[in-house]
């Protein structure tokens, strides 16, 4: 079976933008939501698909090409959501790429011993801050 797909669960800003970059890059994207609106957030040079449906929802996943994902982006507002569908992802589907957003890093210990990648915005924003104030500093 050919892995081939890159898969988005939640249209939120980020997860509407990572699809759109993706599939601006050439990525077949398929972007999983459980509200149509949420769609909106999507640009339109998005040429993925878009399915509305709850994604803890395994008919959903599996209807949405599951089986033939290399790449999972996990973006719920939800941590735990986030966290059991990474999980779903990792052990019952084998996708060997798997991202998630976190908001709590403590939550992160949940995914010990995975090759599953936590994204945290709160670090990656306070690392940006740290950044931009050490280069302000050094003027």
């Amino acid at each position: 079976m050919k892995r081939n797909k890159f898969i988005v669960i939640g249209s939120g800003r980020l997860g509407a933008n990572i699809a759109a970059k993706m599939s601006e890059s050439g990525e077949d994207v398929i972007i999983i939501d459980a509200t149509e609106d949420s769609f909106r957030k999507l640009a339109e040079s998005f040429s993925g698909y878009q399915v509305v449906g709850d994604a803890t929802d395994l008919s959903v996943l599996e209807n949405s090409y599951i089986k033939h994902a290399k790449t999972v982006v996990i973006t719920t507002d939800s941590d735990n959501v986030n966290i059991f569908l990474s999980h779903i992802c990792y052990y019952v589907y084998n996708v060997p790429n798997i991202f998630v957003r976190l908001a709590d890093t403590d939550k992160g210990r949940l995914l010990e011993g995975t090759y599953i990648k936590a994204i945290y915005p709160f670090t990656l924003s306070l690392n940006e801050f740290l950044t931009l104030n050490d280069e302000e500093e050094e003027k």
